[in-house]
């Protein structure tokens, strides 16, 4: 069957980028494919779950923008959708003299940015969080909590509902690009013609660029983001998110406490690096994946520069005492029998060549393909002004 757009990937990207093309063009011929057997199965439904404010992106940067929009669209695409969200705020709480520099920073950051900011006494943040400790704090009172899977399911029966075909448990083996569209085949047999290919495949997105013939000049890196559950009598412990101050020379946020829409409270993620792509377990791994990374000299690169990181990353994932003393920084209360359910997600991290990891959006295009090669987070609270600008990419093209 023959379509005028094609969309790889059934996370929270993929949908609604879909939705964005049936908004402008009702007449379109929309069809999603998507490998596994239900939507948001990898990074958007193992997240944290936060719509961000959008306080540590660079001023003027395309992430910077699109979470600021993505926040408020978010909220507004929960509200008319039934979707149970939450605007509990966020505390980010300095515990040195170190973060107490970095934090000041980060307040000029956010104010740049337009986002509502207040600067939190000590005295004060004992007053609103009675378990917390630091020597300072912001409060992000814009930031929120929300369930991406109740939104991918909603986006879902939107394009359901619009006449797109959505297409589960079809793995793409094959892409061809000529003069007048695009053929997508399947390990299921079918072929797909299409004028139009967006591809929003997340931690399979370089395999997928190259399928289509790209050559992407850089790698996915799997980084899993390990986590524990509070028990339930610890469930009120705070009121907001609570983060550390980050340090600028990291891409990762650093271990935090997360109240989740559904009551529960998690402390993390940490980011160690991964040995399979998609493999949750902690002793997950996949060979294929393990090759990718090591042929890969950017790869190596990274390693060189940031070892220490990694091995006290990896330190923490293996020490449960470890990573409590992490999280005891600025809540103290905590013990070890408060380290409870282990869970983790897993980060689609580009890594290019020079070892770098790419902060911002990847975008890929030929004349008829456009490929989404790096979303990292707020992808998820950006989603919708994302589409947007896959969109607008696709008819300026």
């Amino acid at each position: 069957m023959s379509y005028s757009h094609c969309i790889i990937g059934g996370g929270i990207v993929g949908l609604a980028t879909a939705m964005e093309i049936m908004r402008r063009d009702k007449s379109a011929r929309i069809v999603l494919i998507e490998k596994e057997d239900g939507f948001a199965r990898h990074q958007t439904g193992h997240n944290s779950g936060v719509i961000h404010a959008g306080v540590y992106y660079a001023p003027g940067s395309l992430k910077a923008r699109l979470c600021r929009a993505g926040e408020r669209e978010t909220k507004d695409f929960c509200t008319q959708h039934g979707i149970k969200f939450e605007t509990c705020g966020k505390l980010i709480v300095s515990t040195d003299p170190v973060e107490l520099e970095r934090m000041h920073a980060l307040i000029g950051r956010s104010r740049e940015n337009g986002i509502e900011v207040q600067e939190i006494s000590p005295a004060q943040l004992r007053r609103l969080e009675p378990n917390i400790s630091g020597n300072g704090a912001i409060l992000v009172p814009s930031t929120g909590i929300v369930d991406y899977r109740q939104v991918c399911v909603a986006m879902a029966q939107l394009l359901r509902d619009g006449g797109a075909n959505l297409l589960l448990g079809r793995k793409v083996n094959g892409i061809r690009e000529d003069g007048t569209g695009v053929t997508i085949t399947t390990q299921s047999g079918e072929t797909i013609r299409t004028e139009r290919l967006i591809a929003c495949a997340g931690l399979q997105s370089d395999r997928i660029a190259r399928l289509g013939g790209l050559q992407p000049k850089h790698r996915i890196v799997p980084f899993r983001g390990e986590y524990y559950t509070l028990p339930a009598s610890r469930s009120s412990i705070v009121k907001h998110l609570i983060y550390p101050v980050p340090d600028p020379a990291l891409q990762f946020l650093g271990i935090h406490l997360t109240r989740m829409i559904d009551g529960r409270v998690t402390v993390g993620p940490n980011a160690v690096l991964g040995f399979h792509r998609e493999g949750y377990p902690k002793t997950s791994f996949n060979p294929r994946d393990m090759l990718d990374m090591a042929a890969f000299r950017g790869f190596w690169r990274l390693a060189g520069t940031h070892w220490r990181t990694g091995l006290d990353e990896f330190g923490n994932s293996l020490s449960r005492r470890r990573y409590l003393e992490m999280c005891r920084k600025y809540c103290p209360g905590l013990t070890m029998a408060d380290m409870t359910k282990p869970g983790a997600g897993i980060r689609a991290q580009a890594v290019m060549q020079d070892g770098t990891l790419l902060q911002d959006f990847l975008i890929m295009q030929t004349e008829r393909q456009l490929h989404v090669c790096n979303a990292p987070s707020p992808a998820a609270t950006s989603s919708i002004p994302i589409g947007g600008e896959i969109v607008d990419r696709l008819q300026a093209a």
